[in-house]
């Protein structure tokens, strides 16, 4: 191993260290700082260079997804639309639950993503299990589970990482004879096995440990609908401006790979929406937040304060270090590594354990994700296997331990208890159940992405 290639892996790991040890670090900026000192004394590659790596077109993406979806959190419509879908139940406490799960889901996935959904709906559903006698700790493995299995979502923000590391291999991936074919498929691919992987691990988990007897247990509650969720008040002319601008997005997103509606979309339509092959999903929400401003449906300024600007400065602050280290060959060195305890199909699980162990003290999408995905084609070439596989194996596993009081959403969920739970005790479970999915996350990924290659 070069001079260079160590003193990057040494980096790399050191910064790794710092986001474990200290949460309130951004992590993002120590890491720009790594990334100028190796380039500059180890690796022959000027500060202004480095800086130049910066992920523009991901800062971009993430940047007008999250305004977009900033704009519908602050003017009030996702709580009206919490509201609404919660009295669905009517007077099925036992519904109420899976109509969680449900609703969390389809939210993240149109956008928002895992981290904004979980800010939004965390405190809404476990006041809502204090009010239905469900445990704080069944509505975390939901509400989690829900969130992340949606995540990866395209026109989410964890999804728009991933498909921005699965765009930049894909060319070496096709020389390596492992095309991924067509991204945007291959994006959809990675989000159905991330939501099994969470099905089975928290959604299961609701199941077998209490969640499948209380619902039984509901054929004869007596609670009303209005007990759990008060009707609100009918959405303002703006808050239906932004249900059609966020259904213009996803219709903007889907309907131009249909073969039925292709024709309409042509390429002038195209270099408008994107890059004229495919929608942008960044410039979509962009101009779609415009229209909203202009109609007075969003205050710019408390939505620019909403922004998870925390987590874009990680991932883009870590995109340049790991394009440092790429260069200085610490990439092939954490490789090689990876390679000595690794076979075709156990890849899977190994990077399943590795990055759900990360995950538990470290940020999943900002951290761990531009750490390892990156190492995708090197493993694919010196290991060999299926790299959607290996991506959709790093993604589970560095999202399966979120239910950790370590990690944000299991804190939120402890923040947002029920007064009479026991927060100690609820501390405990999550921490424990947190840590075990880091070794549950590695066999679901051992057994489905490496044995049965989903």
């Amino acid at each position: 191993m070069s001079v260079p290639a160590f003193v990057s892996l040494l980096g790399i790991v050191i910064v790794v260290g710092i986001s474990m040890y200290n949460e309130d670090l951004n992590v993002g900026i120590v890491a720009i700082a790594f990334a100028i000192l190796i380039g500059a004394v180890f690796a022959d590659i000027p500060a202004a260079k480095v800086m130049q790596s910066w992920p523009v077109d991901l800062f971009m993406i993430l940047a007008g997804v999250t305004f977009l979806f900033g704009i519908a959190t602050t003017n009030g419509t996702m709580d009206k639309v919490t509201a609404n879908a919660i009295r669905l139940a009517g007077g099925n406490t036992a519904m109420i639950p899976l109509i969680v799960f449900a609703l969390i889901a389809l939210i993240t996935t149109i956008g928002p993503g895992n981290i904004a959904t979980v800010t939004l709906m965390a405190p809404v559903a476990m006041a809502i299990a204090g009010r239905i006698g469900l445990s704080a700790f069944l509505m975390t493995l939901l509400v989690v589970g829900a969130a992340n299995g949606a995540a990866f979502s395209p026109i989410a923000p964890t999804g728009i990482i991933s498909q921005f590391f699965m765009t930049r291999m894909a060319p070496e991936l096709a020389a390596l004879g492992k095309p991924l074919g067509d991204i945007d498929l291959m994006a959809w691919r990675v989000y159905l096995d991330c939501e099994l992987a969470q099905m089975i691990g928290n959604m299961g988990g609701f199941f077998v440990l209490g969640g499948l007897a209380w619902m039984l247990e509901q054929k004869h509650s007596m609670l009303s609908i209005d007990e759990v969720a008060p009707k609100p008040e009918p959405f303002t002319t703006h808050q239906w401006m932004t249900l059609a601008a966020v259904g213009t997005l996803v219709l903007l997103v889907i309907l131009p790979g249909l073969s039925v509606t292709r024709p309409i979309f042509t390429p002038t339509v195209m270099n408008v929406l994107g890059n004229g092959k495919a929608p942008n999903v960044g410039a979509l929400a962009f101009m779609l937040a415009t229209v909203l401003l202009i109609l007075n449906a969003g205050d710019s300024k408390e939505v620019v304060r909403s922004m998870p600007w925390s987590v874009i400065i990680m991932v883009g602050g870590m995109g340049i270090l790991i394009e440092v280290m790429d260069k200085a060959g610490g990439l092939g060195a954490l490789v090689d590594l990876i390679a000595t305890v690794s076979g075709p199909v156990t890849v899977t699980g190994v990077l399943g354990l590795v990055t759900g162990v990360l995950s538990a003290y470290s940020s999943s999408s900002g951290v761990v994700m531009p750490m390892f995905l990156p190492l995708v084609p090197g493993l694919v070439k010196t290991v060999g296997g299926d790299p959607v596989s290996m991506i959709a194996s790093i993604n589970v596993g560095s999202h399966m331990v979120d239910t950790s009081p370590l990690s944000l959403f299991g804190a939120v969920c402890l923040a947002c208890a029920a007064a009479h739970e026991d927060k100690g005790r609820l501390f405990r479970h999550l921490i424990l159940w947190g840590f075990s999915m880091s070794v549950v996350g590695a066999l679901l990924c051992y057994v489905f992405f490496g044995l049965l290659g989903l």
